[in-house]
């Protein structure tokens, strides 16, 4: 009964938001990210990469349960404008 639990809770490479369609297994919803650390990751000997926010191949990845429990991570730069722009012809 314990490992179906832990299947679903499990992050898939190429899983994604069912509400916001983002990446989920992505640094910024893993427990390792740290943007103070090098690489901004808590792992030493994870492989640099650029865009912190897509989806990637990272062996080291955890999810976050922090951002488990808020339900996605920080919005993108891209939605961010987005909401930005409509908010500008909203009556």
């Amino acid at each position: 009964m314990i490992e179906i639990a832990a299947a679903a809770n499990r992050v898939g490479k190429r899983d994604t938001c069912p509400r916001c369609d983002a990446d989920l297994h992505s640094c910024r919803n893993c427990r390792l990210y740290d943007p103070t650390k090098n690489n901004q990751c808590a792992e030493p000997q994870a492989e640099w990469v650029r865009e912190k926010e897509a989806a990637n191949y990272c062996d080291y990845f955890s999810p976050n349960p922090a951002v488990q429990a808020r339900g996605s991570s920080a919005p993108s730069k891209a939605e961010d404008a987005k909401k930005k722009f409509d908010s500008l012809f909203k009556n």
